[in-house]
């Protein structure tokens, strides 16, 4: 149990017991949701409740004469060492160094696991990440969504959820027959022909030569001079194939592996949008009618035309939505719309969705088919990631030739390396616009944050290297260190971060629950900064460098702390899918 969550139950079982000796009277049942939280501001304290404030409503009586009595009860329990009563009734906790201390222990034993929680208590839940077409290989467009789909489905498994992560593919469309006839002329081309220029139209990135060349190996002239009636198909299918094994390589690159890839054709040719038709048709949510023009659009041409719709707006839609074009072909949400309901008939009655912001609006036309066909039960998500725009040393890079009009996910790699290009994703809220210039990626200043959590995991490595020769492997493992008594961690410095590494637990799941991984960045960079702060006095004086040569005892209760640094930051980069570095140019072992 973390630190905030041991607080929590000790000021609920005192709520509890005021309540039983009649001095708070409280209706039946559960208690009301109350926090246990760091305080706004550090001098407040080590934790701060609203408990006082919650129970006031309930209890009929003021917050500062609830948080009154509580103060004396929790003012005796043995892990408090101060409690003071601020504002209307928030109440401030002062934890004895004892307990922050002792929580270095339980890193130490957890190893890399800490932070692991039930909170999701094993409930499956669909993360839908990527979803590219298959058209061309991953570039800067999809690695954000990409990152930030992998490492959402990383949390919610170590908070407890049975997590499938997913990849929904459209090879039906328009755009798949564009690359098809591309392909084709890259056989062509494979075959001998001068092609020419490549026309308006189709795909004129330099990867599809790669597909025609493998097409001439496989088939030698077979489609040479025939008619695209005879070609397309089959060109096709060996077309998106290829594509979907240069995508699961690209993102191997860094890292993603999905569970399950869902095939759009599928679905339209397996008759589920039929079925899935029949059944809003049969709740009687189906009905011809006409829409309103679009709002705040001028359109002088503009006539009422009677569509096949569907009562979207019964169900959090700002309008009703067409599920048939005027020729009565499918709409474009249609595929879509079968595709939930695919998933809840899989039995998921809980989706994320991870999509770009451009296609936010879209969410409207999913959630209320979700509501329908689970009766309400099941719940989407959608995650919505901002633009990346590429720089190199400040100036705007360049279109790639092999794309053809994007820098590939497989450039991005070979430039700064796979762990870097998944950190940096996550140094912003998805929400917000990503700059992401290489040059600054890869240099080594405390300015990146990639650089600097990482250099903090390669130091806390040099220093268990250098300790080596002061002890044997066995008093170094995280065994013989966990029973080290860490009294003698109480300076300021010592405790704020061991502070900051007893919130991890708590982070973690909040950031579960948020669906929010660029949390994991921000406390990996503050537990980052305070390491090195640390470090940086051991430069400045030499009796507070982490290993003292003449004071063994001393060196292996600071050793504590380091392995413990080293185990919160190598969990938060596993979430993130980072490999922690153990060395680096940079290292110093002055502070060692």
């Amino acid at each position: 149990m973390t630190i905030f969550k041991a607080i929590h139950a000790a000021i609920a079982a005192i709520v509890q017991d005021l309540a039983k000796s009649g001095a708070l009277t409280l209706p039946q049942g559960p208690l009301p949701n109350f926090n246990v939280e760091l305080p706004r501001e550090a001098g407040h304290g080590d934790l701060a409740t609203n408990v006082a404030m919650v129970l006031a409503k309930v209890a009929g009586k003021p917050p500062r004469a609830i948080a009154d009595m509580l103060k004396p009860k929790l003012e005796s329990h043995l892990a408090i060492s101060g409690v003071e009563i601020a504002g209307p009734g928030f109440i401030n906790l002062k934890l004895k160094n004892e307990v922050w201390q002792n929580e270095l222990k339980e890193i130490l034993k957890a190893g890399i696991h800490y932070g692991d929680s039930g909170v999701g208590e094993n409930e499956k839940v669909n993360v839908e990440y990527v979803s590219a077409n298959p058209t061309g290989p991953m570039h800067a467009g999809h690695v954000r969504g990409a990152v930030l789909g992998d490492t959402v489905s990383n949390l919610l498994a170590k908070t407890g959820y049975k997590v499938t992560r997913e990849y929904y593919f459209n090879d039906g469309g328009a755009q798949v027959d564009v690359l098809a006839r591309t392909a084709y002329l890259r056989y062509r081309e494979a075959l001998g022909e001068t092609i020419g220029e490549i026309p308006e139209g189709l795909y004129p990135g330099e990867y599809l030569k790669d597909v025609g060349q493998a097409l001439m190996q496989r088939d030698g002239k077979k489609w040479l001079g025939k008619p695209e009636t005879e070609w397309l198909k089959p060109v096709r299918e060996f077309a998106v194939d290829f594509m979907m094994r240069m995508i699961r390589e690209d993102l191997d690159l860094i890292h993603i592996h999905h569970d399950v890839f869902t095939n759009e054709r599928v679905i339209v040719e397996n008759g589920t949008l039929e079925k899935v038709f029949k059944m809003l048709d049969d709740k009687g949510l189906i009905y011809i009618g006409t829409l309103p023009p679009p709002k705040g659009k001028e359109m002088e041409d503009w006539e009422p035309v009677p569509l096949t719709l569907f009562r979207s707006s019964q169900f959090g839609d700002s309008t009703d939505r067409p599920l048939k074009k005027r020729d009565g072909s499918w709409t474009y949400a249609m595929p879509d719309i079968a595709y939930h309901y695919d998933k809840i008939r899989r039995g998921f009655n809980y989706m994320i969705n991870v999509w770009g912001t451009d296609h936010m609006a879209y969410q409207d036309r999913i959630k209320p088919v979700v509501k329908v066909f689970s009766d309400g039960k099941a719940h989407l998500d959608v995650i919505f990631n901002n633009i990346v725009k590429l720089f190199k040393n400040g100036e705007p890079v360049k279109m790639s030739k092999r794309s053809g009009n994007l820098i590939t996910l497989r450039e991005m790699v070979e430039q700064v390396g796979p762990g870097a290009v998944r950190f940096y994703m996550l140094t912003r809220d998805p929400k917000s616009p990503l700059d992401f210039d290489f040059a600054k990626v890869v240099e080594q200043t405390r300015d990146n944050p990639v650089f600097y959590v990482q250099y903090a995991h390669a130091r806390c490595c040099s220093i268990l290297r250098h300790a080596a020769e002061m002890f044997s492997p066995a008093e170094l493992s995280a065994e013989a260190l966990a029973k080290i008594d860490t009294k003698n961690l109480a300076s300021a410095e010592e405790l704020a971060l061991i502070k900051g590494l007893a919130n991890w637990p708590r982070l973690v799941e909040s950031a579960a629950l948020a669906r929010e991984p660029h949390r994991i960045a921000f406390a990996l960079m503050e537990v980052a900064s305070l390491f090195h702060s640390l470090w940086n006095k051991g430069n400045d004086d030499a009796a507070l460098r982490f290993i003292v040569p003449s004071d063994k005892n001393l060196t292996r209760t600071r050793l504590v702390l380091i392995k413990a640094v080293q185990t919160v930051i190598a969990s938060g980069l596993a979430i993130m899918g980072c490999e922690p570095v153990e060395e680096m140019r940079h290292d110093e072992p002055a502070a060692a």
